[in-house]
């Protein structure tokens, strides 16, 4: 089904809470420092980096989706492509994931997008006023 202009941030949840888990799930204790699950499944030796890379083209498929515009969908496809090729040196990789954090990046542009488009007025009825 095509998504609308009355689109809210709610119909965004899903995909905020897969950024936040992928990105910024957990604190390490005593800092300010947010790392998720892309900095873990990272350090998987080959596969780790190629997963979450995949995981992240999902952000991307639902801005397209939502009719994000090209640019805004190469940005955010050179967001996943740095950081799978970053994140995929052993270690610093991983550090690099926290820091990086490009499927928090590209949910920003994406609920950027949904929050700029112009909203539809409402369809009324000519008995709603009687």
């Amino acid at each position: 089904m095509a998504q609308n202009a009355t689109q809210t941030h709610d119909d965004l949840k899903d995909l905020e809470w897969l950024a936040q888990l992928l990105d910024a799930r957990w604190r390490l204790p005593g800092t300010e420092i947010r790392f998720g699950l892309d900095p873990i499944v990272g350090l998987i030796p080959g596969v780790g980096d190629a997963v979450m890379g995949a995981v992240g083209a999902y952000i991307i498929v639902e801005a397209h989706r939502r009719g994000v515009p090209k640019s805004v969908l190469l940005r955010m496809i050179a967001n996943v492509g740095i950081d799978t090729v970053a994140g995929s040196v052993p270690i610093v990789g991983s550090i690099f994931d926290v820091g990086f954090r490009s499927h928090k990046k590209n949910f920003d542009l994406l609920r950027a997008h949904v929050a700029s488009r112009p909203k539809r007025p409402q369809a009324t009825s000519a008995f709603a006023s009687v």
